[in-house]
């Protein structure tokens, strides 16, 4: 898991990059810049590049969240209880760096039920060649 300290995340994030990925925070909704993206391709992770989930399950949850049905695969998802903000939720973070991605819902569509709702900011998407 990460082992980079916080001065090496912010010498290599943008600020608004730094305060969603390594302090927990959220972009505003209907912000982000891959919220519209219908591209085929992989995100992954913006802090280490581990692939976190495939276009495939991408899909208008209309939350203003870039939303996906599954992860890549479920290694790749860490998951934390999340009591902030008075609510009970569950926060999904990178496995390989302990990034913030978002938070898991369990009112995704009937193909799992699961909407993972994550911050454009804390993916790049790449196109698949």
């Amino acid at each position: 898991m990460n082992s980079k300290d916080n001065a090496y995340w912010r010498d290599k994030l943008s600020t608004d990059a730094y305060r969603v990925c390594r302090e927990q925070a959220t972009e505003a909704p209907f912000s982000g810049t891959l919220l519209h993206n219908h591209e085929t391709g992989v995100y992954s992770c913006t802090c280490c590049d581990q692939p976190l989930f495939a276009s495939a399950n991408k899909y208008d949850s209309g939350c203003g969240w870039p939303s996906f049905d599954a992860p890549i695969t479920k290694e790749c998802i860490r998951y934390l209880n999340d009591d902030s903000h008075g609510m009970v939720r569950t926060e999904i973070r990178c496995s390989q760096c302990d990034s913030h991605l978002g938070h898991i819902f369990p009112d995704g569509p009937p193909s799992t039920g699961e909407r993972f709702c994550v911050n454009s900011i804390s993916l790049l998407f790449s196109t698949d060649n």
